[in-house]
Formats: structure tokens, sequence, C-alpha cells
């Protein structure tokens, strides 16, 4: 089984990247915006990645109702079947040794200049406006944090 843990502030391209992957390797792909509980919940939801989705006989997640904010369904995810996750806190000492415990890892760091990273992101998505700040700061909270950790690969959003 190959795990690969794909990171990075909004707009840097995870999304993008992840689907291209999966759709080219026929991975199974898990997005941290499906589970993330509310604005505030970047914090949990990297902890719900390693232990989880990444969980080595019933892994899976409930996936977030953003108008409800509340969980909703459970997501099972297949074990032991190769797996792609993105998102801000998808990559941390946690994660990593979960997904060691299954396997091969690829971790993946995307960057980029803020001020393209939220063009781009409120491009997509113009709602997202009025909770950039607050996501922000937990990116930066979780980049210093849980997230400062050695990626095998780090890109550069240009």
């Amino acid at each position: 089984m190959i795990t690969i843990l794909i990171d990075g502030q909004s707009g840097s391209g995870k999304t993008t990247l992840a689907r291209t992957l999966a759709s080219d390797t026929g991975f199974q792909l898990v997005h941290l915006d499906d589970f993330y509980p509310g604005w505030d919940g970047l914090a949990k939801a990297q902890e719900m990645v390693a232990r989880d989705v990444l969980h080595p006989t019933t892994p899976g997640f409930w996936r977030w109702d953003w108008v409800g904010e509340q969980d909703s369904e459970w997501v099972d995810i297949q074990p032991g079947h190769s797996l792609i996750i993105e998102g801000c806190g998808a990559v941390s000492g946690a994660s990593i040794s979960a997904a060691q415990a299954l396997g091969e890892v690829i971790t993946v760091r995307i960057t980029g200049p803020e001020a393209l990273r939220k063009q781009r992101a409120l491009t997509r998505d113009p709602d997202y406006a009025p909770w950039w700040d607050m996501w922000a700061m937990q990116e930066r909270e979780h980049c210093a944090g849980p997230g400062n950790v050695p990626v095998d690969h780090v890109l550069e959003l240009r």
C-alpha cells in the first residue's frame, strides 16, 4: 500500500494535484475539506487523519455537514488500498507514522505567495472571503507546529 500525503495552504493547488494523481494511479482520494469540523477545525481534522482515515482495519471519516454544522454520514475507505490524502493538516508526524505502519509513504508540501494563493482560493469560492483570515491563522499554526516536519517533495506555486 502507498499513501501520498499532500499538504499546503489554501489556494496552493493541493486538490488539483491530488485529482490528477488519483486519475493517473487509481488511488483512493480523500479531501480534508470533506471532514474539517467547521471553520475552526483544522487541528481536529489533522488528528482525524492519523486516527480515523489511516486506521489500519476500519479507515474512514465522518463527512462534515457545513450547513448543519455537524457530522453527517460515515465514509468508508477501503483498507489496504493505496490512498491520497490532501488538505492542510494532511502532513504531520502522527499522520506520517500512521501511514508508515500501513506501507510506503510519500509526502508533498505545496507552497506559494499568499497573494496568489488568496486570489486563486477566492476566485474558486468567493464565499470563502470572510473566513480567509481565520483559516489562514490555523494554517500558519499547523505549518509552524505539527506540520513542520520534513517532506519528500516541496512544490512551489508560481
